[in-house]
């Protein structure tokens, strides 16, 4: 047994006044949700982006995320909900976990991109804006799987082991290395890299993005082989390593042709961000074009002999005076 060690919670579920179910791992997955927003509004500002627009993208990218996660899981994991003995309907139970990062992302991107379509903006600048918030939404989301008792190593006596305690669905109760704990500090090591990595390069089209996915994906390759869960093996290997390694040449791949091709970062990430700034100094410019206008046309009126204005008033000073002078001597 051992004498320190990381202990799983004792429900998965808790009930608010004995009725309503909270689930640890719906939470995770929200608080992630919300500091990937927060960070990436934060981000999309800096770049010159109008406020509230991240989150207006991702009310598209949220939802497509999800249902591009749960189908990734269902589809690789087809047998814990199509086999005999399973009941199909819990395939849509999300709650109660599983999601795949990788299907997370494709489909999310997908609904992403219609967002963005809609607001005009280019979707590889607000990729940029908000990898690393998805790379600590990530983090947040791997401490569902620990509430669910999910997703664990193989058996270790580090001080740091996991204690598995529930027996459900062919689990085994004892210690085990935490790869949740693992991938989410990797997570938030990406998160900062491709913070400090945008800052020093002032990546663009994209390239913030393609970082945030190959780094993750090398983490994602050492942490998958740990764990000891099922998983559909090709040529030895899981399937997600496969994926893994795929995915880190395609992110790559992107990553070099966007800096030959379009090197240094967009200038305008949304046309008509503005706050107001660039609007009154347009407003400020048409004012003092009218201005200019009003006092040309004063100064035409005002010019009879085809002299300035000043010289007319001088004629007319000097013949009130030309009248005032006999009534003086009178």
């Amino acid at each position: 047994m051992n004498i320190a060690y990381i202990p799983s919670p004792a429900h998965g579920v808790y009930h608010l006044f004995g009725l309503i179910p909270l689930r640890g791992y719906a939470f995770c997955i929200i608080i992630g949700v919300f500091v990937a927003v927060w960070l990436g509004n934060k981000r999309w500002l800096a770049r010159g982006g109008r406020p509230g627009t991240v989150a207006d993208i991702a009310v598209w990218a949220v939802p497509f995320g999800l249902v591009g996660g749960r189908l990734y899981h269902v589809i690789t994991d087809y047998e814990l909900y199509f086999s005999e003995g399973r009941d199909w309907v819990d395939a849509f139970k999300i709650w109660e976990g599983g999601l795949g990062i990788w299907g997370a992302i494709a489909l999310g991107a997908v609904g992403a991109w219609i967002g963005c379509r809609r607001r005009g903006i280019p979707l590889p600048a607000w990729a940029d804006a908000l990898a690393p918030g998805i790379a600590l939404a990530q983090a947040c989301g791997r401490w569902g799987n620990w509430f669910n008792q999910e997703l664990y190593g193989r058996e270790t006596t580090v001080p740091w082991a996991l204690h598995i305690t529930s027996s459900t669905d062919g689990r085994v109760p004892g210690y085990y290395h935490p790869t949740f704990l693992y991938e989410s500090l990797w997570c938030v090591g990406v998160a900062l890299l491709v913070i400090w990595a945008d800052r020093r390069f002032t990546l663009g089209h994209g390239r913030a993005f393609a970082l945030y996915v190959a780094t993750y994906c090398v983490g994602r390759f050492w942490i998958e082989y740990l764990r000891v869960d099922d998983a559909h093996h090709v040529l030895g290997m899981r399937l997600n390593n496969w994926t893994a390694i795929f995915v880190f040449i395609a992110a790559v791949v992107y990553f070099v042709l966007s800096a030959k091709k379009r090197p240094g970062r967009e200038e305008v990430v949304e046309p008509d961000a503005s706050d107001g700034s660039a609007g009154d100094a347009v407003k400020g410019d048409a004012d003092d074009v009218e201005s200019a206008e009003v006092k040309a046309e004063a100064e035409a009126e005002g010019d009879t002999d085809g002299k300035p204005e000043e010289e007319g008033e001088s004629e007319a000073e000097s013949v009130d005076k030309a009248e005032a002078g006999p009534t003086k001597k009178s």
